[in-house]
């Protein structure tokens, strides 16, 4: 369970959404008071905290609009695992649980993934389509395990680009759309859990 502390009801209930359609069970809170309550009865695995609310102080993950280096320093240096600066997007968010949950041993990354008949074995590196083994490029197989981890969830191309090929890769989202178009010719007939979803992105589809 993902406690959540945000005074402003649009985030926190688009917090708790991704959260959930993302696999995690969370719940929201709009002030420190009814969160210190909810604590004598449940113990959360991690916490997001806005550490602008008034009256308490949180640990784990800090959320929040101050944004300068000192601020963040000082976040750390009291306790937090992770300190995210106001904006931020959902799936960055989602990432950074994952990971601190990842580093206190709460999950592990599923080496694992089967959708609708395609099989990915990330310790092995190995894809198979009906129990049928098909060769892909790194590349590929980083997008492809990307998305498949994300079932459901709409990836931008700014963030495949930024995640598979790094902040500093200098190519244009094209590229995004010319690996995916390869994988999917190469997954054949079950390329079309490969769904593009207007003009932002991209997700895997399917039940899991």
């Amino acid at each position: 369970m993902i406690f959540c502390v945000e005074d402003d009801d649009n985030i926190r209930e688009l917090v708790i959404y991704t959260l959930e359609t993302t696999g995690l069970k969370a719940r929201g809170f709009s002030d420190g008071a009814a969160f210190m309550e909810a604590l004598a009865f449940d113990t959360p695995e991690l916490i997001l905290l806005d550490i602008m609310l008034p009256g308490d102080d949180g640990l784990v993950i800090m959320v929040t609009a101050k944004g300068s280096e000192y601020d963040k320093v000082v976040g750390l240096d009291s306790g937090a695992d992770d300190y995210v600066t106001k904006p931020f997007g959902m799936m960055e968010l989602v990432s950074r649980i994952k990971a601190v949950l990842r580093r206190s041993g709460k999950v592990e990354d599923r080496i694992d993934m089967d959708i609708s008949g395609v099989h990915v074995n990330v310790k092995k590196h190995e894809v198979t389509v009906n129990g049928k083994e098909i060769s892909l490029t790194l590349k590929e197989f980083e997008l492809l395990e990307k998305l498949m981890r994300n079932q459901g969830i709409v990836l931008t191309r700014d963030q495949l680009l930024a995640e598979i090929w790094g902040y500093d890769f200098d190519g244009e989202t094209r590229t995004v759309d010319v690996h995916i178009r390869t994988l999917r010719q190469k997954l054949g007939d079950k390329g079309e859990i490969i769904q593009r979803v207007g003009g932002v992105g991209y997700r895997v589809g399917g039940a899991a």
